[in-house]
Formats: structure tokens, C-alpha cells, sequence
């Protein structure tokens, strides 16, 4: 896999991800989709629950779309 970011979005996608915005918030879901400005879309995980353990973490309830310039780090 190439290192460009929008390969690693391309190979994450339909992945359970965590997504660090500038403000501190962070949001674990599926994600669903993705643009050329690094906007996301992120679904709720099937299990409905913050897999990661992170107590200050939200967990994605329906569909939440991400600003691009708002996100600091993607993880799977």
C-alpha cells in the first residue's frame, strides 16, 4: 500500500476507525466513505459500543460527516 493519504483512506474503508479531530473530540465508526478533501462519512459499528476502551471517546450512533480540515489522525 502506498502512503498517500488517500490510498490509506481507499484501503480503510468499511474498516472500524477512530478519528482525532483538533478540538479533542474523538468519534469511533465504519468508515463509509471519504473525498478529495479528506471529509468523512462515518457509520455506527455494528456492535454499538467504543471497542477501544477510550472512556472520553463518542461512538458513532447513525451517520456522522467529518469536516476534513477538523481531523488530526485517522487510526484502524
Amino acid at each position: 500500500m502506498s502512503g498517500r493519504p488517500l490510498d490509506v483512506l481507499e484501503a480503510s474503508l468499511d474498516a472500524l476507525v477512530t478519528v482525532h479531530l483538533k478540538d479533542g473530540t474523538i468519534y469511533h465508526g465504519v468508515l463509509a466513505g471519504y473525498d478529495q478533501h479528506m471529509n468523512l462519512v462515518l457509520e455506527n459499528d455494528e456492535m454499538g459500543e467504543d471497542v477501544h476502551g477510550d472512556l472520553d471517546a463518542t461512538a458513532v450512533q447513525d451517520t456522522t460527516i467529518i469536516r476534513g480540515d477538523n481531523v488530526v489522525t485517522i487510526t484502524t
